[in-house]
């Protein structure tokens, strides 16, 4: 029930409650009917019958009509509080007013106190309830998600290996194939292979684009394997038709005829531009590649490949350019060992130029025409560093695979 503020004085205030407790006691008597009060056809108090009744005292100067909720059940249903004034002037003339508030029809009841008690316990279950049902759920989310991420990461883990079978049908396949030019026979296909699988995740650096090619990249599908070409049309087609393969092409300047020279070149800057330790994307050596992209130098090759460029005639680039720079990149690497293979071994200018920057004390094994070196890091005394420690004019007596196997020191 709202409050109201009358303003009234203390003996207004006593008049107040002296009438209302009169009228109740006169409704109680039945003198004074709800018909008298209220009209049933609407919402609207009817102050004409109670202040007509003569019954009320005639020296009260100022009447006031309170109905309340105990008093009349039609305050229930209507929800209106009628105040009734009535006040005799000096000029004896009888003026009525009537006050009425009229709440929201809308606004209920409100309930009793152990209603209230029992709607707000019921309220407050409800939100504890809904609280730990919310936290259930994240939670039980939260560790079906970490689950099944685990269990997505050890199956790809899983996947990530190539399986032994399927290796083998891309070796076999990749050696029996029809080209016209002579492909690694399944011997050198398995040396190479194996000193990938190695290593978990290598960096594979392979001159020259062959049959093989997509071979090595399927094989080191963990790693990074980089192709560097002479023909810049055939990079180009590569890149074209195997997406997300990464392949550079390469100006050489070299000659096979010029292989003598060159080599006289290197030996004799040896300790200077030649040096086994080094920057190529600054040296002045003849034989050193360094216009290949920056990161291509600062990257530590696990596994080095000599197929390329083409060497079988005196107006070819030759492999020299690639054997020396295969050596100084291994040898500046920071730590570790790097595997160098040099195929068509077989051929002056590889055979050569592999026991000048290799070294024969390097040759873990030959396979077919297949050339295996292991060369350590000399970073930490770059100072003294030379390419061979045991020096020789040439391989006079290679090891076989049978002879050296594939012992790694």
């Amino acid at each position: 029930m709202p409050s109201t503020s009358l303003h009234l004085g203390h003996s207004v205030v006593i008049k107040i409650i002296a009438v209302s407790v009169y009228i109740k006691q006169r409704v109680d008597q039945g003198i004074y009917s709800s018909h008298n009060l209220w009209q049933e056809s609407g919402d609207t108090c009817d102050p004409l019958n109670p202040l007509r009744d003569s019954s009320v005292p005639p020296q009260l100067q100022c009447t006031f009509l309170i109905s309340s909720l105990f008093s009349l059940p039609q305050l229930n249903k209507h929800r209106h509080i009628c105040f009734f004034f009535s006040s005799k002037m000096k000029t004896n003339s009888n003026n009525t007013k009537l006050i009425l508030f009229h709440p929201s029809l809308h606004k209920q009841t409100p309930l009793p106190t152990n209603a209230t008690t029992l709607f707000s316990s019921h309220r407050l279950s409800l939100f504890f309830f809904f609280l730990l049902f919310s936290t259930l759920l994240f939670t039980c989310t939260l560790i079906t998600t970490t689950i099944s991420s685990t269990a997505a990461s050890t199956s790809a883990a899983a996947l990530s290996t190539l399986p032994p079978s399927v290796s083998k049908a891309l070796l076999h396949y990749a050696a029996a194939s029809n080209v016209s030019a002579k492909p690694m026979s399944s011997a050198e296909l398995a040396a190479l292979s194996k000193a990938l699988l190695l290593t978990p995740r290598p960096n594979f650096l392979v001159f020259g684009l062959t049959h093989e090619s997509l071979l090595w990249a399927a094989l080191n599908h963990q790693g990074r394997t980089v192709f560097l070409d002479e023909n810049e049309y055939a990079i180009s087609k590569f890149e074209q038709s195997n997406p997300g393969v990464e392949a550079y092409d390469v100006q050489f300047t070299t000659k096979v005829s010029d292989f003598p020279k060159l080599l006289s070149q290197a030996r004799a800057h040896a300790q200077a531009d030649c040096r086994p330790v080094q920057n190529l994307l600054f040296s002045e050596c003849k034989l050193a590649i360094n216009d290949l992209p920056n990161h291509i130098y600062q990257v530590a090759w696990d596994v080095i490949l000599v197929d390329g460029p083409r060497g079988y005639f005196p107006g070819a680039p030759g492999r020299m350019s690639a054997i020396f720079t295969a050596a100084v990149l291994a040898r500046s690497a920071k730590a570790g060992k790097t595997h160098v293979f040099v195929h068509d071994f077989g051929r002056e200018v590889e055979r050569v130029f592999s026991d000048e920057f290799l070294c024969q004390e390097n040759l873990v094994e030959l396979v077919d025409s297949l050339g295996h070196f292991l060369v350590a890091s000399e970073a930490h005394d770059a100072e003294r560093a030379v390419f061979c420690r045991n020096s020789s004019s040439s391989f006079s007596s290679l090891p076989s695979s049978k002879d050296v196997g594939d012992e790694e020191d």
